[in-house]
């Protein structure tokens, strides 16, 4: 039996389908009454079962937004392999992290190239939310800056209404660029 298997968070984060959340609430409010347990939830992200490995992301960033400190240990599960996963729902939970924690050296590079490719995911949240999280990544690299107004003008006459509306809240982001 593989450690996470015997993890007491994986049989909250298990069964359901990519639309629910199995007990994910209370695995979260478990981790935030003990924050030792970040490591055992990070641990879940290599799970084989892809759902609980979602689940787990979610969580991080989730925790990630809160609590930035108790995530930043293990800030790499996001650029790790999860981040090429086929499944959209994975690489959503990948693309709206990054933002998050601060980058240093070959790992920013590697979340900003993360983001960049998944500008063109075929899945329209994950297109969104990485050009959203580009974005906040421009306002410290004016680098990117051409790169995000580009796409921000392909979102914006995409035909996507959620597309257009993301690039709206971009652009205001980059007014002062």
């Amino acid at each position: 039996m593989s450690l996470n298997r015997r993890s007491a968070l994986r049989p909250l984060l298990a069964g359901g389908d990519r639309r629910s959340s199995a007990r994910s609430p209370r695995a979260l409010a478990l981790v935030a009454g003990n924050p030792s347990r970040v490591a055992e939830l990070a641990g879940l992200v290599a799970d084989d079962d892809w759902l609980v490995s979602m689940r787990a992301l979610d969580l991080l960033e989730k925790l990630a937004h809160t609590h930035p400190g108790w995530v930043e240990p293990h800030k790499r599960v996001f650029i790790g392999p999860l981040a090429d996963s086929d499944q959209w729902e994975i690489r959503l939970q990948i693309v709206r992290a990054l933002p998050l924690f601060a980058w240093r050296g070959a790992a920013r590079q590697r979340a900003i190239a993360i983001l960049k490719r998944d500008v063109d995911f075929p899945q329209t949240f994950v297109r969104a939310w990485a050009l959203d999280s580009l974005s906040i990544f421009a306002q410290q690299d004016p680098a990117l800056v051409p790169i995000v107004r580009r796409a921000v003008k392909t979102f914006e006459t995409s035909g996507s209404k959620a597309l257009a509306a993301r690039a709206k809240h971009i652009r205001a982001r980059l007014v002062h660029r």
